[in-house]
């Protein structure tokens, strides 16, 4: 689009061709219910969709769902198996009929937390996988160069083996697209480690530990809250991912030297 660029160095002003991140809304029904409106980046919608799912706690494995539908016009059908209850997991879920922007941060229950079971993984990864990692998603994040409006996320192999990249307007969308990129190609998540742009908040946390993900990284801070629901998943936390150093919060085991 055309913008206005102001450079009060040079004392100019002109009329130049940017890049923009967009932003779209995304309707999912569920059973032909609407279940939320996401505000996010019109890009890998299917897979965000089965990812939002199973992080959400909304389904529990991918064979629960029976058909994904998209519209042309950001509409999302999303067609469960009979025998899900799916009013008893929205209830679980706490988050029922509503509208979601890009930049929320989630919001957890008690009953969220109660129902929350430790992650199990023998995995271990080089620290020097994961600061390699988390440095290739600016190297990846073709759009965040263009517009710096958009977050980025990763999932790799404990080898270092990228298995899904995105990016969106929103960290969390970015985290559902390669959580559902992987659902759909059958990776096994617990030995795998995530690594993204954004803060480590509780609603981060709670996506990984929802599906089985070990480890999170992020060139980004961690709030006490993510630091929380990591403990309590038993899940590798590791923030401040720049050059050579790395902060690790929760479960350093998994971590090695060499």
């Amino acid at each position: 689009m055309e913008i206005v660029k102001i450079d009060t160095a040079a004392k100019t002003i002109q009329k130049v061709e940017d890049y923009v991140a967009e932003e779209k809304p995304l309707h999912i029904l569920i059973n032909k219910k609407h279940y939320a409106t996401i505000m996010c980046t019109p890009k890998d919608l299917k897979e965000m969709v089965v990812g939002h799912l199973l992080s959400e706690g909304i389904v529990k494995t991918l064979e629960e769902i029976r058909e994904i539908t998209m519209k042309e016009e950001g509409i999302c059908y999303v067609n469960l198996k009979p025998e899900i209850n799916i009013e008893s997991r929205l209830k679980l879920a706490s988050h029922i009929y509503r509208i979601i922007p890009s930049a929320c941060g989630g919001t957890y229950t008690p009953q969220i937390l109660k129902r929350l079971k430790p992650v199990q993984s023998a995995v271990r990864v080089r620290a020097e996988t994961i600061q390699d990692c988390v440095k290739n998603l600016n190297l990846m994040a073709e759009t965040f160069r263009k517009t710096g409006g958009v977050h980025a996320a990763a999932i790799y192999k404990a080898d270092g083996t990228l298995m899904a990249f995105a990016e969106d307007a929103g960290r969390r969308n970015a985290v559902d697209k390669t959580i559902g990129k992987c659902a759909l190609n059958n990776v096994a998540f617990k030995e795998c480690f995530l690594a993204l742009s954004g803060r480590l908040s509780a609603d981060m946390v709670l996506k990984a530990a929802k599906v089985g993900i070990p480890i999170i990284a992020s060139i980004a801070a961690a709030l006490d809250s993510g630091i929380e629901i990591a403990k309590m998943a038993n899940l590798t936390l590791i923030g401040f991912v720049r050059g050579k150093r790395m902060n690790v919060y929760n479960a350093p085991e998994r971590i090695l030297l060499s």
